[in-house]
């Protein structure tokens, strides 16, 4: 089999275009990458244009031999693995060529990479559950994320459910895509430039009051900087209400805002002021 490079154009169905393409056209990528993310190299490339009914071959093929396999094709496709691509390939490879029985053993080289991604993969999407902060925007229930992988196609069945009746959107700074829903309708699209709105004046004070209550629960002898940190990661904390500055708690059209959140009897939350200009930067089960 000949070497050689693929470039695809990042989608699920365009990653499971490229696994059809090794085998038709008896190749062995050495690298499949993204085409706008793609470095120059001396191998010859391919780009693999993305055809549905290739990319439902090969899954209804993953399915049929395993349905956990599929699981961790479709949720390892989400996660932040370095050189994904590679390993999502490596595992099809495999439980195309030696059945689903080497699924069982989790340190298996074609496995746990992959287990071991998806794992942190479901794991930010937890703890996101609790960590994600909405702001009542017109009406409109917004909130910002910046995970290091894919989270919103598992956290959209949580947070529809959470909120059946009420328009809401997620925005996911590091992928650029928001989890959009309203009647009853979710959807996950690409919106590569977003800046949330300033808050109005009652948003603003929800806002203080949420901080307030934060800092007047805390307990200033028993303090553990490393403690909390364990159980809410600092990565985290860019995002929610209660680690935000003095800019985030004025109201759209005011010059002095509400008063300082600060509790005389609690422990003040560290602040970290918004990056300037535009949120920061950082994509269906």
């Amino acid at each position: 089999m000949s070497e050689v490079v693929y470039t695809y154009d990042g989608s699920f169905d365009g990653f499971l275009s490229c696994v059809f393409a090794r085998y038709a056209n008896k190749e062995v990528p050495i690298a499949i990458s993204r085409d706008e993310d793609f470095p120059p190299t001396l191998f010859p490339c391919r780009f693999i244009p993305t055809d549905p009914a290739h990319a439902r071959r090969v899954l209804r093929k993953v399915l049929t031999l395993s349905p956990y396999g599929a699981r961790l094709l479709q949720r390892g496709f989400l996660t932040c693995l370095p050189d994904r691509e590679l390993a999502l390939l490596n595992l099809v490879t495999t439980l195309l060529e030696e059945g689903p029985g080497f699924l069982r053993d989790r340190s298996h080289p074609a496995v746990y990479p992959v287990f071991r991604a998806v794992r942190h993969l479901e794991g930010e999407a937890h703890v996101l559950k609790g960590f994600v902060r909405f702001s009542d925007l017109g009406g409109v229930l917004g909130g910002e994320i910046e995970p290091k992988n894919r989270v919103l196609p598992l956290l959209r069945s949580h947070f529809c459910a959470r909120y059946p009746q009420d328009a809401f959107f997620l925005y996911d700074r590091t992928h650029h895509e928001a989890l959009l829903h309203a009647a009853g309708q979710a959807v996950i699209r690409p919106l590569a430039d977003f800046q949330m709105a300033p808050p109005d004046e009652a948003e603003a004070r929800y806002r203080t009051l949420w901080k307030r209550f934060y800092d007047t629960i805390a307990i200033r002898e028993r303090d553990n900087p490393r403690c909390r940190m364990t159980h809410m990661p600092k990565r985290y904390w860019s995002t929610m209400t209660e680690f935000q500055g003095p800019e985030f708690f004025t109201p759209q059209n005011s010059p002095v805002g509400v008063p300082a959140p600060g509790a005389p009897a609690g422990k003040p939350a560290p602040g970290i002021p918004p990056a300037p200009g535009r949120s920061a930067p950082g994509s269906s089960l």
